[in-house]
């Protein structure tokens, strides 16, 4: 899964600069050999040539809707598109009221002997144009919880789109009145070649939480409580041996959601920067030697208040074959926070065979053994409840 415990790009796969794969419509193979090496494995090649193929119909049919709409007709199509987004963004970013919104959250730890790692930002709101300033951040550190800053403003502009009306479209002009500040270096603008796997996975999260926590203060009947607060990462698998064949297996656990003004924050779901979802059981027991012995809701984990946080999960994997895991995980130190006087959500919690492990790690376990993710709970809004 690309997610092990790094501390260099080089460490977590494949670096792929820009490069042509096709050229003139013509596959270049050399390309294709070099990312595929002597694979005897189909689907490598096959995942290619699905996203070639897609690709190569994108473009077929916007040349035809170019062609048929005219190109000038098109490009004026496109320009009122981005203003559309600026006019649908304008509406909600006028009613923010001026000033500065402060907030700081803390990451766990960067798995590489770090802890208590401090995310701040503070927006600095001025008629129409607002200003996401990330200073007093952390700077870059050894493990893998770096961030570059793409995928800083992907945290940035998600938090400010759950503020606009649903056909609000993702382009440019959306986001045209949001500045980010990130000083080259930080956790969330951090220099090649820093290790940056859990920073997409995880600290994405914390930036939203970060955003979201300045908004509550300048918008607190619509803002959320914090959701659980990462995607709770287990990536495992082991080498051919004795007869048995190379197996690997990636997947991420969702957990509660916060509480808001307007009700209990849903349950056991994937929140925030993540677009996955669960596997099912019956395909994970078929394909790989694990078996679930549990998966359920972990009931009381979301925080108390007016309204409660979501709950949190449990999913207990055996395993039939010893086999190399790796966790990367957040909120097992630091709670997810309510708001408005609701308590924090339960932190999140791993155990192999009963015995916590850190949040962070890379465990070699054998036949027998049981691990078991509690992920956190969201928090809670509103004093009482």
């Amino acid at each position: 899964g690309s997610m092990p415990i790094s501390t260099t790009l080089a460490e977590e796969g494949i670096v792929i600069p820009p490069t042509k794969l096709v050229k003139r419509g013509r596959v270049c193979q050399a390309t294709m050999e070099t990312l595929c090496g002597d694979s005897s494995d189909h689907k490598i090649r096959g995942d290619f040539a699905a996203q070639i193929s897609a690709n190569s119909i994108g473009v077929e049919r916007l040349g035809e809707l170019a062609e048929a709409r005219g190109i000038q007709h098109f490009v004026e199509g496109l320009v009122e598109l981005n203003n559309y987004g600026e006019r649908l963004a304008l509406a909600e970013l006028e009613s923010i009221p001026d000033g500065d919104y402060r907030f700081s959250d803390l990451m766990d730890d960067d798995g590489a002997g770090n802890s208590d790692i401090p995310i701040q930002v503070t927006l600095r709101v001025e008629g129409n144009r607002i200003e996401i300033d990330f200073s007093g951040t952390a700077d870059q550190v050894p493990g893998n919880i770096n961030c570059p800053l793409s995928v800083t403003a992907a945290a940035v502009y998600y938090a400010f789109r759950c503020l606009l009306p649903e056909q609000a479209p993702a382009c440019e002009g959306t986001f045209r009145h949001l500045k980010i500040t990130a000083a080259e270096g930080s956790l969330v603008n951090a220099r090649y070649p820093a290790a940056v796997a859990a920073g997409n996975v995880e600290t994405s999260s914390r930036m939203v939480d970060a955003v979201l926590g300045a908004l509550a203060q300048a918008l607190p009947d619509r803002i959320p409580a914090a959701a659980h607060g990462g995607m709770n990462n287990i990536a495992m698998g082991s080498a051919a041996k004795g007869g048995r064949p190379r197996w690997d297996y990636y997947e991420t656990i969702g957990g509660g959601m916060g509480a808001h003004a307007r009700g209990e924050g849903l349950s056991a779901l994937q929140t925030h920067m993540t677009n996955t979802l669960n596997t099912p059981i019956e395909s994970l027991e078929s394909h790989y030697p694990l078996r679930i012995s549990r998966y359920q809701v972990r009931r009381d984990s979301g925080g108390a208040g007016v309204y409660r946080g979501g709950d949190g999960i449990i999913r207990e994997f055996q395993f039939l074959s010893e086999a190399t895991v790796t966790l990367l995980t957040e909120r097992r130190r630091h709670r997810p926070w309510g708001l408005h006087g609701g308590g924090n959500g339960a932190a999140g919690e791993n155990l192999l065979n009963g015995k916590p492990v850190a949040g962070k790690t890379c465990l070699q376990v054998r036949a027998g053994d049981v691990l078991t993710i509690k992920t956190p709970g969201g928090g809670g809004y509103g004093a009482g409840g």
